[in-house]
């Protein structure tokens, strides 16, 4: 615990939904939800518009409708989102060396480290500046928590949303957080939260009058010690500037059960390579490759296999991962599947996998691979925010990436048909079987020969309805257009109107 305020939490506020409304002119302080839209979509962030109607993070899209039935529903565009994520990212660089990054849209800042900021006037300047810099760069706003360690740091950005700051004095903390709930603390889910409720202890306070004893013999040590830690304040953790990826996963859900064992198997080899493309985009190779498998009675199996070395080999994977399905029964039907790899490294053993079908199928003749049954993947951090399931941004699991950070994917929802667009695609949706086959995402960006850019409101019954306009214009104009129109093509993200550099096209 530090003697000053000098740890800064930020939190960008309904980050995903936000970045919608400044780049979409005609959706600001309208209630905005995005995430899958198919009906087993999930919802990734809403607008606190809609969290009026009681919207909120990892909600089934379907009862999102039914709450919030005139929102604006659009799909996930991570590829702003990441630029926009970037920006800010750099912003809290030029405050310290020490930032540490847990998603898109959340990261920790050592502002001592930094020179920037000694004692509690100087905290919250920097934090308030950094508000201001963000909302100039961006246009968008940030939540600001201020305390001498990480734990509190986060409480304070969350009690000040949205668009605010709160710093916690030194020697206020057990006074703060007494009258909490408990869920308020890292590593609190709704399981042990309930645990603690039967024993009557609901708020923060119970936790540090119960005492480390009766918290160890409910919980076992190292829970138990941990979590009366933090309810009496105590967080001695370091802000860590870069912290190691444990695993690279992708996974779809599908909007129809599939009991074709032929398509399943298509599924997992396209989710493989989709794995792959993920692992090399960060720089590592894997030894284990691990198969999800979520059934019609929503019972999920995960499967894994060690491999000799690293690689980064989608042939490897795509083996590796077909070998894992092989053992799992499918026979009621899957809604999910997920391809992941776990014990990353930054090199890759060519050699080893340079005659991989050789070495595998002797493998298999010989009493099978040299690690495989069921586990659980998990980031292999003993941190509290690891505990309480480091998620992306507003509650959304990621993928792990290098730095800590967690690239925040919902899950994407993929017809079960075979026509459906595969996901990797342009968000507006590549030709599927021909012009006629083309699928507009609500949301997605386009650009009309005569009108210019744009973006989907819908699309149906063989018409695609565009909104054009363009992140600090005045709300635009609708025009309706048959979906195979020439005129009419997917587009880049334009950057948001405050961004630097941001300029019309």
């Amino acid at each position: 615990m530090r003697s000053a305020p000098t740890i800064l939490h930020l939190d960008m506020d309904a980050f995903y939904a936000s970045v919608e409304q400044a780049s979409k002119p005609s959706l600001r302080g309208k209630a905005v939800i995005v995430g899958g839209l198919g009906p087993r979509g999930v919802v990734a962030t809403a607008s606190y518009e809609a969290r009026r109607f009681g919207v909120h993070s990892a909600m089934p899209m379907a009862q999102a409708r039914r709450l919030c039935p005139n929102g604006a529903y659009l799909i996930p565009r991570f590829r702003l989102y990441q630029a926009v994520s970037e920006l800010v990212m750099g912003l809290l660089r030029e405050l310290s060396p020490l930032v540490e990054p847990l998603s898109l849209d959340e990261a920790f800042v050592d502002l001592e480290a930094g020179g920037v900021a000694f004692d509690s006037e100087t905290a919250r300047a920097t934090g308030e500046r950094l508000r201001a810099d963000i909302a100039a760069a961006t246009g968008l706003s940030g939540s600001v928590g201020l305390a001498g360690s990480k734990m509190l740091a986060k409480v304070a950005s969350e009690e000040a949303k949205p668009a605010g700051l709160l710093l916690i004095e030194p020697g206020t903390e057990r006074e703060l957080l007494a009258p909490m709930t408990v869920r308020t603390l890292p590593g609190v889910g709704p399981v042990t939260g309930e645990h603690l409720r039967r024993a009557g202890m609901t708020t923060v306070g119970d936790l540090a009058e119960a005492g480390e004893d009766e918290l160890v013999r409910m919980l076992g040590r190292s829970h138990g010690v941990g979590l009366h830690r933090m309810a009496l304040g105590l967080d001695d953790r370091p802000v860590v500037a870069e912290r190691d990826a444990k695993s690279v996963s992708v996974e779809d859900t599908f909007d129809v059960d599939l009991h074709d064992r032929v398509r399943i198997r298509g599924e997992v080899q396209r989710l493989a390579d989709r794995c792959v493309q993920r692992l090399r985009a960060s720089g590592h190779s894997g030894r284990t490759i691990v198969l999800k498998v979520r059934r019609f009675d929503f019972s999920t199996l995960t499967r894994s296999e060690t491999l000799r070395g690293p690689t980064d080999d989608p042939g490897v994977v795509r083996e590796a991962a077909a070998r894992l399905l092989e053992g799992v029964d499918t026979t009621g039907g899957v809604r999910l599947l997920g391809v992941g790899v776990t014990g990353l490294a930054d090199y890759t053993q060519e050699d080893l996998f340079a005659q991989a079908s050789v070495t595998l199928a002797a493998e298999d003749a010989g009493g099978g691979p040299d690690a495989a049954g069921e586990s659980d993947v998990r980031d292999g951090s003993d941190a509290p925010e690891a505990a309480a399931g480091v998620r992306g941004a507003d509650g959304v699991s990621g993928v792990a990436v290098p730095g800590g950070a967690r690239a925040a994917e919902p899950e994407r929802t993929a017809p079960g048909g075979p026509a459906a667009p595969r996901p990797g695609h342009h968000a507006a949706g590549a030709d599927a079987g021909g012009a006629s086959g083309r699928h507009w995402a609500a949301g997605s960006d386009v650009r009309h020969a005569v009108y210019g850019p744009g973006w989907v409101q819908g699309s149906g019954v063989g018409r695609v309805t565009v909104r054009f306009e363009r992140p600090g214009s005045a709300p635009g104009r609708v025009r309706t257009f048959r979906v195979d129109d020439p005129e009419l093509e997917p587009a880049d993200p334009l950057p948001l109107a405050g961004e630097e550099g941001a300029q019309d096209p």
